[in-house]
């Protein structure tokens, strides 16, 4: 049994320590996250419930604290399956990150109503940090930081 146990431990380091292509983890986790947020525009939370780690850590504005564990985020974002609907988003300012086994992303969220004229108007902004990990041959977010994006200040004249 023991034998067998630093079998896996060495088999998992050696998958964790893999080396990534950094034009590909940069392309496949800017699409994952297109991919997520297109099922989330549609009221489907489980695009981003498929691709958080187990281990997934989470913040957003709307809670006082952190939010730890896929089971935790399952019941959280499964509350609000059916309840967010977004006609169109646009990501903008994209960066993704490359150190190793670890992809951080990160960009600006503008997400669109449609009114009752058909018109879209602007409802929510958004900057968004994802760190994601390359663990057993895929890439899996643990780490998922949403605040929002600060409105134009302007400075007062005394």
């Amino acid at each position: 049994i023991l034998a067998t146990t630093i079998c896996l431990v060495l088999i998992s380091c050696k998958q964790a320590g893999q080396k990534v292509d950094e034009n590909e983890a940069s392309a496949k986790v800017t699409a994952m996250e297109k991919t997520a947020l297109d099922r989330w525009a549609r009221g489907d939370p489980w695009g981003y419930l498929d691709i958080f780690a187990d281990e997934v850590t989470y913040y957003n504005p709307f809670e006082n604290k952190r939010i730890d564990g896929l089971d935790s985020m399952k019941k959280y974002y499964g509350d609000q399956a059916g309840q967010i609907f977004i006609d169109k988003y646009d990501m903008t300012n994209i960066k993704v990150q490359v150190h190793g086994n670890i992809a951080i992303l990160s960009y600006n969220l503008f997400n669109y109503k449609k009114q009752a004229d058909g018109s879209l108007k602007l409802s929510t902004k958004w900057n968004s940090t994802k760190v994601y990990c390359f663990l057993k041959d895929e890439w899996k977010i643990i780490h998922n930081h949403w605040s929002f994006l600060q409105p134009d200040v302007k400075q007062q004249t005394l």
